[in-house]
């Protein structure tokens, strides 16, 4: 079976610290992954809004925010200006590059992306997701050179427009979702042809803290989980550089361990997406919904769209 590791780069010190720490772990287990950069200012410190969101003190007296993001990263945006990370950060993103593994786009503004582009419902404006999305892939051209051929949004946030541009905007396929197996999305009857390689797995985040999982034995709850993918293309599993990269490595480290034992392959995202025949995906639905462990709504897979109009 594979295993595609998708890694979310949110913040400069995720950057800085946890993307090295990550580059040494993979190349030591011989594993592959996705890594997707945000590009653009680091303003965690103003995600402090969320505090009204239903959820949000359930997640974060579960993971302790302070202890894996820094007093620092927490003011930045506020206190503090926010670093911009493309720019500050450009030698390490294409480290990563040259490391041989597959970069691409996570956001402009982490806080920006997930607090203001919305749901079906309640969204951006189509202007505004635009310019967000055209922010962070001018910003990818000028720091590698060429056009980002894949986009993991921040958080699993994504509103219609934004479904819609990863066609408009070029690229390969996209990882912006929750789900079971890779599909095209269907946003209002409408078929986007930019498929869609959704996170299979849940993160360590949305984990730790619930029915007595710690950082100690959390990973063989993910092996377990990871055991019966829903389709021949295997699980894709995301981590984040601030968590996994960090005080969390020891536990990523057991589950590459765990996962190398049983003899499963380590893939990019880029790897199953490379597999796929476009033709042959199912049509899904785009659904706005609450994923367990998450504060908010995630887009997400949803029914086959052909058999829902049938039905």
């Amino acid at each position: 079976m594979q295993v595609a590791l998708k890694i979310d780069v949110d913040t400069f010190r995720g950057t800085v610290e946890g993307v090295p720490r990550l580059l040494d772990a993979l190349q030591r287990h011989q594993a592959q992954a996705t890594f997707l950069f945000s590009l653009g200012p680091d303003h965690t410190g103003r995600a402090l809004k969320r505090a009204l969101r239903p959820g949000f003190f359930s997640k974060v007296s579960r993971t302790s925010v302070v202890e894996h993001y820094g007093i620092r990263t927490l003011l930045y945006g506020t206190l503090l200006p926010g670093p911009d990370i493309g720019v500050q950060c450009a030698p390490i993103l294409r480290a990563v590059r040259d490391a041989g593994f597959e970069v691409g786009i996570h956001t402009w503004d982490h806080v920006k992306w997930q607090d203001g582009v919305g749901t079906d419902t309640h969204h951006a404006t189509d202007a505004w997701t635009e310019q967000q999305m055209r922010l962070a892939g001018t910003r990818f051209e000028s720091v590698f050179g060429v056009p980002a051929r894949t986009h993991g949004a921040a958080g699993w946030q994504m509103n219609p427009h934004a479904v819609r541009l990863t066609q408009r905007l070029g690229f390969d396929y996209c990882t912006d979702m929750r789900g079971t197996h890779p599909f095209m999305p269907v946003v209002r009857a409408e078929v986007t042809h930019c498929a869609q390689v959704p996170t299979t797995l849940p993160t360590l985040d949305e984990l730790i803290g619930l029915d007595g999982l710690t950082p100690d034995n959390v990973h063989a709850h993910v092996l377990k989980l990871s055991q019966n993918p829903a389709s021949s293309h295997g699980h894709v599993y995301t981590l984040h550089a601030e968590l996994e990269g960090m005080k969390l490595l020891p536990t990523f480290e057991r589950l590459l361990e765990g996962w190398r034992a049983r003899g499963d392959v380590l893939v990019s995202t880029q790897h199953v997406a490379a597999s796929l025949n476009p033709r042959q995906l199912p049509r899904c639905n785009v659904e706005w919904r609450s994923v367990p462990g998450r504060s908010g709504v995630l887009a997400c897979q949803g029914h086959d769209f052909l058999s829902a109009r049938l039905s």
